[in-house]
């Protein structure tokens, strides 16, 4: 009798059936709202002076003299550094003596023709020996102009040996010291003009077309970002930097801001706006299927199907011409493992308690 009882009993359990739980899928979502603003970016940079050369010695030689450090105001003109001039001196010595002979030369055979001149006079010499030495009159004379050429080239040289500012402004580098053998060309200081300066940022390259148009560019100074000014976008680089793989910036900046200062860091803005209020969707937000785009919406915990047209595309996301409406809950991403009227939760902190 106990035997026949358990076994009711098992059979009993076993013809029970267990109940389904209700498949909800977690999703990401985000709340749907209309915007006139297309691009609204900024972007970290440092200040810099317009025109900023590296200058070097025309001619090679070791360094003897630096007469200035990094942060030091120059004047057009003023001496930065000095090679040793005794090598260019010799040489300029050599030019000069040159020319003193050619010179001499040149005084012997005026001297010499003007005596023959008086001889042909009185029939004592033929006119031919007269040319022959009117010839080496001539001769001697373009060797001292060419001995002139040659002083004033090794004149020029010996100058050199100097190595002077040609603008008036700031040092921001000093790449040679006292003792260093530099060949001619060598930059060894940078000297920033005084005057216009410009930020320089870099851009990613998903930005640079977008940015490239937008004409509304604001600049601040990390140290008074109470003060905005405009700036205007002066030169973009074709080349992508080797090292940071952005294309760098150069943004003008008015001389109104006169407390930007060489190395500050600023801020620079980019905004722009469309003509109408937009709807934006990321890429993840579509779901394609035949012909027909759609998103999904998510009302009272379910997911439903929604025809849209797509307007545009702006930078990574796409614009909706219709179907959609601001306020409304779309899935931006499970889109493909979705159907009509599956429960959803939403995850993290995507949307505001509300529209959750």
């Amino acid at each position: 009798m106990l035997v026949a009882t358990s076994a009711l009993v098992l059979l009993g359990a076993c013809s029970k059936h267990e109940e389904k739980t209700e498949d909800i899928r977690p999703v990401r979502a985000m709340l749907l709202a209309s915007s006139d603003v297309d691009v609204n970016a900024e972007f970290s940079g440092e200040v810099r002076a317009r025109i900023e050369s590296r200058l070097g010695f025309r001619v090679g030689g070791k360094i003897v003299n630096r007469k200035v450090d990094v942060g030091t105001l120059v004047k057009k003109g003023q001496v930065l550094m000095q090679l040793d001039p005794q090598d260019l001196q010799l040489s300029q010595a050599q030019a000069l003596a040159n020319l003193r002979a050619a010179e001499t030369n040149r005084d012997l055979a005026k001297a010499d023709l003007k005596r023959y001149q008086e001889l042909v006079s009185k029939s004592f010499v033929s006119q031919s020996v007269l040319d022959a030495k009117d010839s080496t009159f001539k001769a001697a004379q373009a060797n001292v102009e060419a001995s002139q050429a040659a002083y004033r080239g090794q004149s020029n040289q010996a100058a050199y040996a100097a190595l002077v500012s040609d603008v008036d402004g700031v040092v921001t580098e000093v790449d040679a010291e006292i003792g260093q053998v530099v060949a001619a060309g060598t930059p060894v200081v940078r000297v920033a003009k005084s005057g216009e300066k410009e930020i320089v940022i870099g851009l990613p390259e998903d930005k640079v077309e977008v940015l490239r148009r937008v004409a509304d560019v604001q600049v601040r100074l990390w140290a008074d970002p109470k003060n905005t000014v405009p700036g205007k976008i002066r030169e973009i680089s074709p080349v992508a930097d080797p090292s940071t793989r952005t294309y760098t910036v150069k943004v003008s900046i008015p001389d109104s801001l006169a407390e930007a200062k060489l190395g500050m860091t600023a801020v620079v803005q980019f905004a722009s706006k469309t003509p109408t209020p937009q709807i934006k969707v990321p890429l993840t937000a579509l779901f394609h299927e035949k012909s027909q785009t759609s998103v999904w919406l998510v009302e009272q915990g379910a997911v439903k199907l929604v025809p849209v047209t797509i307007g545009g595309v702006a930078g990574n996301d796409i614009v909706l011409a219709s179907g959609v409406k601001p306020g409304q809950t779309v899935v931006t991403a499970g889109v493909n493992l979705l159907k009509p009227g599956q429960k959803v939760t939403i995850l993290g902190n995507d949307l505001p308690k509300a529209a959750k």
